[in-house]
């Protein structure tokens, strides 16, 4: 049996009346990305915390490598918080160097992986800069470097977009990627779904503490998949043979949701459409869901609703 980075079993978290989780279980592999989503305020940050001993379950267990929580599970895991916790006057690579001894690593030796990590992130120019003079998306890509300078064997990234465009995005991802090759366990927690979906091998979709999908994303994708077909373009769709029924695409999709009879295939409806020139199509393919809309059809609400919710209790009781 393989051996599990992460195995979650039965936790509960409650502050005063409040379950910010809710008998969650779940289990995370080397070698894969875990997928953790959810709006604001479903229970992701309280379970992150819970796993890292930094809160501690009311309820359940957590095991690291098969083990309890201990000092030296901690220097196997790294951790990149939401909330950013660099030191804003020192010069980067000081800051890196420091962090890196932290985790078990000799000065040399953390000094020279941060210079290797800056140089990858496209930052090698700016090693002797203070944190302050960095932009958002710098400071970001030097927390990512924090939080694997020690080569963990799992890391845990909650929200590691937060702040950067799409070719920091796209560079994050692919260091992403090149760890899971290496046998790296890696949750990712996010509340913007379509930011991790396409990178992850299983998902953990929770709502207001509990859970609401679990299992891997291509299989969570064909549990919920529709017969049918999004097309752009002109023509009456209707008239195809093979249709069911026509209708606007809704949620994150856009043009026209062409529901197929069981019996049909979008080879034919394909086929069809470009041999009649009285179609013109610009846009051709099969209605996937986003996890996005599989989680309003499971939760049966939006998740930006939940969230303008939860941020309003947070409101009331700061």
């Amino acid at each position: 049996m393989q051996q599990t980075a992460i195995s979650v079993e039965h936790i509960t978290k409650t502050y005063g009346t409040f379950k910010a989780v809710d008998d969650l279980s779940f289990e995370v592999y080397p070698g894969e990305i875990f997928a953790m989503l959810g709006p604001n305020g479903a229970g992701k940050s309280t379970t992150i915390r819970m796993i890292l001993d930094i809160l501690r379950p009311d309820v359940g267990n957590i095991s690291i490598f098969g083990e309890k929580i201990n000092e030296a599970l901690k220097h196997r895991i790294g951790y990149l918080p939401e909330e950013r916790g660099l030191y804003r006057e020192v010069p980067v690579i000081e800051v890196m160097t420091y962090l890196g001894s932290l985790k078990g690593l000799t000065r040399p030796e953390a000094k020279k992986r941060a210079m290797r990590l800056l140089e990858q992130l496209e930052l090698g120019d700016k090693a002797k800069k203070k944190v302050k003079e960095f932009s958002k998306g710098m400071q970001q890509k030097v927390q990512f470097a924090v939080t694997i300078i020690h080569e963990p064997d799992l890391i845990i990234v909650d929200e590691p977009f937060s702040g950067l465009d799409p070719v920091n995005t796209q560079l994050i991802k692919g260091m992403v990627k090149d760890l899971k090759q290496k046998g790296t366990a890696i949750v990712m927690s996010s509340h913007e779904m379509f930011q991790v979906e396409e990178m992850a091998d299983r998902l953990l979709m929770v709502n207001r503490g509990k859970l609401a999908l679990y299992g891997g994303v291509d299989e969570v994708r064909r549990r919920y998949a529709i017969h049918g077909i999004i097309v752009e373009g002109t023509g009456d769709w209707s008239l195809l043979n093979g249709v069911e029924k026509v209708e606007p695409a809704t949620n994150s999709r856009n043009g026209i949701l062409i529901h197929l009879h069981p019996a049909t295939s979008t080879d034919t409806i394909l086929t069809e459409i470009s041999s009649n020139s009285a179609y013109h199509i610009t846009k051709f393919e099969q209605a996937v869901p986003s996890l996005n809309d599989i989680f309003i059809t499971v939760a049966g609400e939006r998740p930006e609703d939940i969230e303008a919710e939860h941020k309003q209790k947070v409101s009331a009781n700061v």
